[in-house]
């Protein structure tokens, strides 16, 4: 008997096999496993937005599931039949009597061979500050105290989790479109580009972005800061781009920077990350590092790499 016929039920009718499935020893269809995201991190830096990011693409996507209870979701997903392929679940404070389950339910994940993501939104304490007051909402930790207590604790109880994250994303300065075009950038098909890259311009005296892969330092050039007809201008001003690649050493660290880079994305590729932060600095990320962001982001869409520009903290002075 061929296995075209070992195949077919009792009916006579040939058994229908799943996407993603794979045969046992028998012959019979075996449930795929479905592709599982977790949705993390600290309240009011975007969850929501993630979640419907993922929903959009196609994704089943399950809001503030009890963590003991994800395992099992993802067990429902696999007994239907390739329908449900991949599965995004928010994890977050407002299930914290079921938190502690998570380590456990993530273990169980690793021994069943499930491929899991854990994605956590970050932000900074001023940008959440101001999104619950604009929204005139409580923190959900906060109890009596204030917005600030409630943050504290979050990032206490959230501190291991976002050190096991996969991805983190520092939404302090997005808005709602960039923080879709990043997981846009992650969790899109493989018809999309390999690999994605945000350069972000950054001012060094309002801290480093967290969500970094790889920080360069412009303060090595003259600031344009200090020339009168110049200060008012920013990095995007062509007077300001051309005043700051007329330095000497700029347009020598253009090309050695994206050459580097050229080295760097190969072998992120081969590793399987598909995103990359790119963050450039300055003084106050007014000029020069604005400058030099968007000659690189150029340099990378013109080798094919998918591109999205950020200035952080231009128009903060």
């Amino acid at each position: 008997m061929n296995e075209h016929e070992e195949r077919q039920d009792q009916s006579g009718e040939e058994a229908q096999v799943s996407p993603g499935a794979t045969l046992d020893a028998a012959g019979v269809p075996e449930a795929a496993i479905p592709e599982l995201v977790i949705i993390s991190g600290m309240s009011g830096a975007g969850r929501s937005t993630a979640a419907k990011c993922l929903e959009d693409l196609g994704w089943f996507v399950v809001d503030n599931l009890p963590p003991a209870l994800i395992p099992t979701m993802v067990e429902l997903g696999a007994r239907s039949q390739g329908n449900v392929a991949r599965i995004a679940v928010v994890v977050d404070v407002r299930g914290r009597r079921f938190f502690d389950n998570l380590r456990e339910s993530l273990a169980d994940l690793e021994a069943k061979h499930v491929t899991r993501r854990i994605v956590f939104l970050e932000s900074s304490d001023e940008a959440l500050v101001r999104r619950f007051e604009s929204v005139r909402r409580p923190h959900p930790l906060q109890g009596d105290g204030r917005i600030v207590d409630g943050i504290d604790a979050e990032r206490e109880l959230l501190r291991e989790l976002r050190g096991d994250a996969d991805l983190v994303i520092d939404t302090s300065s997005l808005n709602v479109h960039e923080l879709r075009a990043k997981m846009d950038a992650q969790f899109a098909g493989e018809e999309e580009p390999e690999l994605r890259a945000t350069v972000m311009s950054f001012g060094f005296k309002y801290g480093l972005p967290v969500d970094a892969d790889l920080v360069a330092d412009m303060r090595f050039l003259p600031n344009p800061h200090w020339v009168p007809e110049l200060r008012p201008f920013t990095g995007l001003n062509e007077e300001v781009s051309a005043y700051v690649f007329n330095q000497p050493g700029a347009k020598e660290f253009l090309d050695r920077y994206a050459e580097l880079l050229r080295l760097i994305a190969a072998g992120y590729r081969r590793e399987g990350k598909r995103y990359v932060t790119i963050a450039i600095g300055c003084t106050g990320g007014k000029h020069r590092s604005v400058a030099t962001s968007e000659k690189l982001a150029a340099r990378l869409a013109a080798e094919g790499v998918e591109t999205v520009v950020v200035h952080r903290d231009m128009g903060r002075e």
